[in-house]
Order: structure tokens, then sequence, then C-alpha cells
């Protein structure tokens, strides 16, 4: 984390966030992608692409999102919403094969019953069960139905490069990231264009350009993770809340996996 950057004006932020994005447009082409989660921070690295490539005649890349099966209806609402606003190309990485089940939050999956690769998956974090209740949420679910179908989406596409929306000041483990940070299993680089940004940053640029954003925001939600896994904080719509307070921003998420952030990151989470 560099003070100095966190401490520029918001107009020189946004100029570093597009150098950051150009940068890796120019150097990866059509293997560079975006992540989008729907929620403040992705939508907020949206933006600042779409307008380099509107400034300068780029075509926007493609971008993906993860189906991990507990979302908000809200958020899916409002990611269909922009797609169609933005002419977004939106592709959507799942784990198939545990979603097919249909299975419901608590519902128990047998391990017996899933792939060998699935089974290695859960081998990677040190889970050592017979099976285990579905919680996209958890440290396992975490790794089955998110980073999984991500990491075999970018092998299969061969994304180069792939753009975040994470934060220095957002959680602990991310206050040592790098703009850039190379990836091995999948061999890809990761991009992180708006590190040096606060939460009350995003929401100063998303409320004073006018940004589209998840409606959950303004009923109280600071941070958004899936259905059953977050919690509203308060009733006040998020940029009324006390952005000083780091401890609030993800106090609303699922706290194991906020706990397991470090480990989840080695595994290749965001």
């Amino acid at each position: 984390m560099d003070a100095s950057i966190l401490a520029l004006p918001v107009p020189e932020k946004i100029d570093l966030s597009k150098r950051i994005i150009a940068g890796a447009m120019d150097r990866f082409g059509d293997a560079f992608w975006l992540a989008w989660t729907g929620a403040k921070d992705s939508t907020l690295v949206l933006w600042l692409t779409r307008e380099l490539c509107r400034e300068s005649g780029r075509a926007m890349p493609r971008v993906l999102t993860i189906d991990e099966g507990d979302p908000f209806p809200e958020i899916q609402a409002f990611q269909q919403r922009l797609v169609a606003e933005w002419g977004l190309d939106l592709h959507v990485a799942a784990n198939h094969e545990i979603l097919d089940r249909k299975p419901q939050i608590g519902d128990y999956i047998d391990l017996a019953g899933l792939s060998e690769a699935t089974r290695a998956e859960a081998a990677r974090t040190g889970f050592t069960g017979p099976g285990f209740p579905f919680d996209p949420e958890s440290p396992l679910g975490n790794q089955l139905m998110k980073v999984a179908p991500m990491n075999a989406f970018l092998r299969e596409q061969a994304v180069a490069a792939l753009a975040t929306a994470i934060r220095w000041d957002e959680h602990p483990a991310r206050a040592g990231e790098l703009y850039e940070s190379p990836r091995e299993d999948p061999p890809h680089l990761r991009v992180h264009p708006i590190l040096h940004m606060r939460e009350a940053d995003v929401w100063a640029i998303t409320l004073g350009e006018q940004l589209p954003f998840c409606e959950l925001y303004r009923q109280g939600y600071r941070s958004l993770g899936t259905l059953s896994g977050t919690v509203r904080q308060s009733d006040l719509p998020a940029w009324e809340q006390d952005l000083t307070d780091r401890s609030g921003e993800r106090a609303g998420r699922d706290q194991d996996k906020e706990d397991a952030m470090e480990q989840l990151r080695a595994l290749g989470y965001m």
C-alpha cells in the first residue's frame, strides 16, 4: 500500500487507473478481460475501461462474471440491465457439476459423487471430509463455486490478463498487492486498476459521474457477496455511512471467508 498514491486527488486516481488499463489492453489485446461481479468496485472498473475506450477508440474488452449459485436477484437484474445499456460482451463461469443439482443453501453435497477434478479442488483447501453443506460463501464453497470455475474459464478462453476490482484499503490481505500480479495456475496476469481507490473515492466517482449501481447499496448494504452470506449493516445508503470505519465495509460478509482471505487468495481468489 502506497500512502502517497492513496492521498492523490480523485481526478489523478482516475487518470492512473486508466493508464493501468490502457497498458494492459495494449499488451494483451483480445486476451485481456474484465472481471465483474455487479458490485460497486467492479462496475467502476467497467466504467473506467469504457471511458478509456470511448476516448481512445479502443474496443471494449470482454467481461467475465461468476455464477456461484446464491446470487442476489437485484445484482442479476442490475447486470442484465447494464449489459443491455452498455452493450457488454458478458460471459459466465460456473461449476455446472454442482449447480445442475440445483442445491439450496445447506444441502449436503457428497464428494464421492463429484468428479476427480472437483475432489482435487476440495483437497487443495485442506478439506478431508466425505461431504459438505452447500454454501458458496464458505471457504470450501468459495473454492469450488468461484475459484475453480473461474480458473477453468481462464484456461479454456486462453485469458492472458484479467482486471479485477480489489482495493488496498478493502481488506488487510490485499494491502500488499501490486498493480500487476502474475499467477501460475493457470498462467495469467492479474491487473488491479483501482488498488489506490478508497471506498469514499468509489462513491465520489459513482455519484459524481452518475454511474449506475445496484440498488442494494441504497438500502444500506456496503459490500455485496452471496444472498445468504451478506447482511445489511445499516438503514443508511452505503455512501452516507461512516466510510472511515474500515472494518465496517466487509462486516456484513461471511466472516469465515474473510478470516481465511490470505489462504483463499493463495488458491486463486481475487
